[in-house]
């Protein structure tokens, strides 16, 4: 029997959103690994009494990919556990790029990647429809990219005339890059383009803001916040005294 290792996403945080596949994942797992907050999920849903847990930083991605590896060839059933979807800026990437770089046996391994549900799916839900059209998902981080990059790329998405959904937006370590990105954006974008702030969709913390780019201000988010910048198509369900809904077209006009 070959080695396996489960990549599991655990969705944006309600309990309903996590897959059965996900939660049968952990029910097999003899340990589980990941970041603390991520971690705290999995304990939350059910994981087996005698499961060794393994918390580390969310800067540690390579290492804990190595350790989990080197937990399946050990015959143990590791799960690595991620938030949303784990191919969506998660840890999938990350096992692979270990495996890349890793000894020749960590290739028979059995690596089952379980998709969750991620931010940018659970946010529109919420909104409406906006990915009606043709939309990207991009992280703000420049931790393993060059600003410049990002700035260009952001560009680059406008002028294609897509809805933007932006991953990791804030950070107490990055205060000013959404307000740099918002820039950008103004420079392709008209100032009533819809932008969206969805914090902590589906948990108790809850929160949406609906305003225009013109007045989107960084401070609006962290690193909880998926941010949703609509396109010329995106259209504004104005109610009374409820957050509107967007949509964007299905077609260009």
């Amino acid at each position: 029997m070959s080695p396996v290792l489960y990549v599991v996403g655990l969705g944006p945080g309600a309990m309903e959103q996590i897959t059965q596949e996900a939660q049968g994942a952990l029910a097999r797992a003899t340990d589980v690994l990941g970041y603390d907050l991520y971690v705290t999920r999995a304990i939350a849903l059910g994981i087996p009494e005698k499961t060794t847990i393994h918390m580390t930083d969310n800067r540690e991605e390579l290492d804990r990919a190595r350790h989990a590896l080197e937990l399946a060839m050990q015959g143990r059933i590791p799960v690595v556990v991620s938030g949303g979807d784990s191919g969506v800026f998660g840890m999938a990437s990350a096992v692979f790029e270990a495996v890349a770089g890793g000894p020749e046996v960590w290739r028979d391994i059995d690596i089952r990647i379980i998709p969750g549900v991620t931010a940018v799916l659970s946010v529109a839900a919420r909104l409406g429809a906006p990915l009606g059209g043709d939309f990207c998902v991009i992280s703000l981080s420049d931790n393993l990219k060059p600003w410049d990059l990002v700035a260009r790329r952001l560009r680059l998405a406008a002028e294609a005339g897509l809805v933007i959904a932006l991953y990791n937006p804030r950070s107490r370590s990055r205060p000013g890059q959404l307000d740099l990105g918002f820039a950008t954006l103004r420079e392709v974008l008209a100032d009533s383009t819809p932008v969206a702030f969805a914090r902590a969709i589906g948990r108790p913390a809850e929160q949406v803001e609906i305003t225009t780019l013109a007045r989107a201000r960084g401070e609006s988010a962290d690193m909880s916040t998926l941010v949703l910048i609509g396109c010329a198509h995106t259209r504004v369900i104005e109610r009374q005294g409820q957050n509107p809904w967007l949509y964007t077209l299905r077609r260009v006009p």
